[in-house]
C-alpha cells in the first residue's frame, strides 16, 4: 500500500487485523494524522483563510486525531483552531482535555484546553461564556497573526457565532475548505475503509442465516449493532431495515415490522472503524422470489453496473448520473424526492464527503473523478407489484486502473435467504 521510494499507492485495499503487529504493515497512525494534517494545511494556504474553526466531530478528528464519544456528535461543546503556519490547538469537553495532555503526545500541552461552551444555548447568553471562548480564540488568531483574515467556520451555534461577530471576526464558510482537504484518502484511510468494509461483509452472512419469516426489521437491527460493537467497530450510526410493502417508497429507516415469506428485504449499514464509515445496503428476497422482484434486482444492478464500468480518473461525475434513471422512471415527483436513491456519494471520517453524484447536481455541476476518492454508488429500483423494491449499494475506491469494490458480500443477483 505505501513505497518509501515512490510513495503512496492505491493497486489494492487489504483489510488488515485490528491489532498492531511487527511482522507485517498495517495502518500507521501518526503516518495518519500527518498526512490529514498537511491536507488541512495545505487546503488552507489555497484559501483566502487566516485560519479555519472546526465544530464538526469529524473535522475535528482529522485535525487534531482526537475523539471522545459519539455522545458528542451534536453538542457543539468541542473545538478546534488552525491558523497559517500554526499548531491545531483544540478546546475539549473538561476533563477530557486533561486527558488528551496525558495521551496525545503529538498536540502541544499548551494548545489542548477545558472549552467553553453554552451546551447549544442551554447557558443563557448572560453568563458570558460566548465572549470568554472568543476572546480565547481571538488571542490565538492574534499569536498565528492571522487576526485581520477571514476565519472558515463549518458548523457553530448561534450563540458563538453572534459573539464572533461582534469581536469584529470576518466570517466565512469553512466547509468548502474541509471538503477539499478530505476527499483524497490516504493508503491508511483507505484501509481503515476497507476494514469497515470488511466488517459488514461479515455482518451480512448473520444477517442472510437470521433472515426467516416472523423476524422483525428491528431484530435484525439489533442483530447488526451486536455484531459491529463484538467487532469493534467504534460507532454504529444507523442501520437502515426496510422490507414488504415499505420499500416503496424508501423511508430510509427501520419499524418494528414483522418480515413474511416472499418479501424483500433492504438494509443498510452504517458504522466506523477507527472513525472509518460504511454505507452499504445489501437487498435480499426471504424464502422465495418473484418475477417482479428478480426484473427490478436486474435493473438496479444494471444501473449500478453502468456506473461502476466508467469509474476512472479524469471521468466526469455527470457521465455516471446520465446513465441513471430519472425521477419519474422510478415513480417520483422531482429529483429533490428522488436524491439519494440513484445516488454516490464520497466516504471517509463522514458518511457523506466528496463527491456527490446525482441527476439533481451532477448534470450541471460536474467534478472530475480523481485517484485516491473512495465512494459508494447506490440505485434503487421500485417492482411492477408496486411492493416490492431492490436497492443495492458498492463501496469504490478508485485506482490509477480504475476502481476497486470493497464491499464484497453477494450482490450481482437477487439473494434468497433459507430459501424453500
Amino acid at each position: 500500500m505505501y513505497n518509501q521510494a515512490s510513495g503512496p499507492t492505491y493497486q489494492s485495499a487489504p483489510a488488515p487485523g485490528a491489532m498492531a503487529v511487527d511482522f507485517e504493515e498495517r495502518v500507521d497512525f501518526r503516518r495518519l494524522h500527518e498526512y490529514r494534517l498537511g491536507r488541512t494545511r495545505e487546503a488552507l494556504e489555497r484559501s483566502d483563510l487566516g485560519a479555519v474553526l472546526c465544530f464538526d466531530l469529524n473535522n475535528i478528528r482529522y485535525i487534531t486525531s482526537t475523539a471522545i464519544g459519539e455522545w458528542t456528535r451534536d453538542k457543539l461543546t468541542r473545538y478546534t483552531v488552525l491558523a497559517r503556519g500554526a499548531e491545531p490547538v483544540l478546546w475539549d469537553f473538561g476533563s477530557a482535555a486533561v486527558h488528551h495532555r496525558l495521551y496525545c503526545p503529538w498536540l502541544a500541552p499548551g494548545n489542548i484546553r477545558a472549552a467553553h461552551t453554552t451546551m447549544r444555548g442551554a447557558v443563557g447568553p448572560e453568563v458570558g461564556i460566548s465572549e470568554r471562548g472568543v476572546a480565547e480564540i481571538v488571542d490565538v488568531l492574534r499569536e498565528a497573526g492571522v487576526a485581520d483574515m477571514p476565519v472558515g467556520i463549518d458548523i457553530i451555534d448561534a450563540p458563538l457565532m453572534l459573539a464572533l461577530q461582534r469581536a469584529g471576526i470576518d466570517v466565512r464558510d469553512g466547509q468548502q475548505l474541509m471538503h477539499d482537504a478530505r476527499q483524497i484518502k490516504s493508503p491508511d484511510e483507505i484501509m481503515l475503509l476497507s476494514r469497515a468494509a470488511a466488517m459488514v461483509d461479515g455482518t451480512y452472512q448473520l444477517v442472510a442465516e437470521a433472515l426467516k419469516p416472523g423476524v422483525r426489521e428491528n431484530e435484525i437491527v439489533a442483530l447488526v449493532n451486536e455484531t459491529l460493537y463484538r467487532m469493534g467497530s467504534d460507532d454504529v450510526e444507523s442501520v437502515n431495515a426496510v422490507s414488504g410493502e415499505r420499500c416503496v417508497p424508501h423511508p430510509h429507516n427501520f419499524s418494528d415490522r414483522m418480515i413474511r415469506p416472499g418479501e424483500q428485504a433492504f438494509f443498510d449499514v452504517m458504522h466506523a472503524f477507527n472513525g472509518y464509515r460504511t454505507c452499504y445496503y445489501r437487498c435480499f428476497s426471504v424464502g422465495y422470489s418473484t418475477p417482479a422482484q428478480r426484473d427490478a434486482y436486474k435493473r438496479a444492478r444494471d444501473w449500478m453496473d453502468w456506473g461502476i464500468a466508467l469509474i476512472k480518473p479524469g471521468v466526469s461525475t455527470d457521465e455516471i448520473a446520465r446513465g441513471w434513471p430519472t425521477a419519474e422512471e422510478i415513480g417520483l415527483g422531482s429529483e429533490q424526492e428522488a436524491f439519494g436513491l440513484e445516488f454516490g456519494h464520497g466516504l471517509g471520517l463522514a458518511l457523506h464527503e466528496r463527491p456527490i453524484i446525482s441527476r439533481l447536481n451532477s448534470l450541471e455541476h460536474p467534478m472530475e473523478i480523481q485517484v485516491g476518492m473512495v465512494f459508494a454508488l447506490e440505485t434503487y429500483c421500485p417492482a411492477t407489484d408496486r411492493y416490492s423494491a431492490a436497492r443495492i449499494e458498492t463501496e469504490i475506491v478508485v485506482t490509477e486502473s480504475g476502481p476497486q469494490v470493497i464491499t464484497r458480500f453477494p450482490a450481482q443477483e437477487l439473494f434468497v435467504t433459507n430459501p424453500y
